[in-house]
């Protein structure tokens, strides 16, 4: 069975302001690594390219690594985070599909296509990719966390549209407004670097 893999909680300040994307990791735990063929250091070598920023070695040695080993789901998902990290969504988007085709019982996938969607500021889809990641792992705290945020987000750009859209709303919606960036505000102050995971 493939390891639990972990993921940050999405940024909500970002997903307000800019709706950026966080990478995610995941992590082998040491029984599963050593009952392995594969080892943490190839994991880890990948990991540290990125670090580097040396995003071309890292991703032709996930490439290489994982044409020797195709079933491989860890490799995979740091591809598919070192993909996201570099501006290539798209491709991240596509081996996480994959994932969540290939390892079905994987809830992280689902959490990590959920960060891709709300930062296109498609967030109903991450909303729906969350609740799929809580009904395969109901205690999935980084997945209930995230579809809070969503929420978050989803009432303040509704209440936005509506203060908009109807005049007599603006004095009723805006302390709904103003209540939501006050809570968010200091979470902004240390939003400097982008969020990642640690493994």
């Amino acid at each position: 069975m493939p390891a639990r893999m972990t993921a940050r909680p999405l940024p909500l300040p970002r997903l307000l302001a800019a709706l950026a994307l966080c990478a995610a990791c995941l992590v082998w735990s040491a029984a599963q690594a050593q009952n392995s063929r594969n080892t943490p250091n190839d994991y880890a070598q990948v990991r540290q390219l990125l670090q580097q920023g040396q995003s071309a070695q890292a991703l032709q040695q996930a490439d290489d690594y994982i044409a020797a080993n195709p079933k491989d789901p860890q490799m995979r998902f740091i591809k598919a985070a070192a993909l996201s990290e570099t501006g290539h969504a798209d491709q991240a988007e596509a081996i996480l599909l994959q994932l969540t085709r290939d390892y079905p019982e994987l809830a992280e996938p689902y959490n990590n296509l959920a960060v891709l969607y709300a930062g296109r500021g498609e967030l109903d889809l991450a909303r729906q990719a969350l609740q799929e990641a809580l009904r395969i792992d109901p205690k999935y705290a980084t997945a209930r966390e995230n579809l809070g945020d969503v929420y978050a987000a989803l009432a303040h750009r509704a209440w936005q549209q509506a203060q908009a859209s109807d005049p007599a709303g603006k004095t009723r919606l805006a302390p709904k407004i103003e209540a939501l960036d006050k809570l968010l505000a200091p979470a902004a102050a240390p939003a400097s670097s982008p969020a990642s995971a640690q493994p």
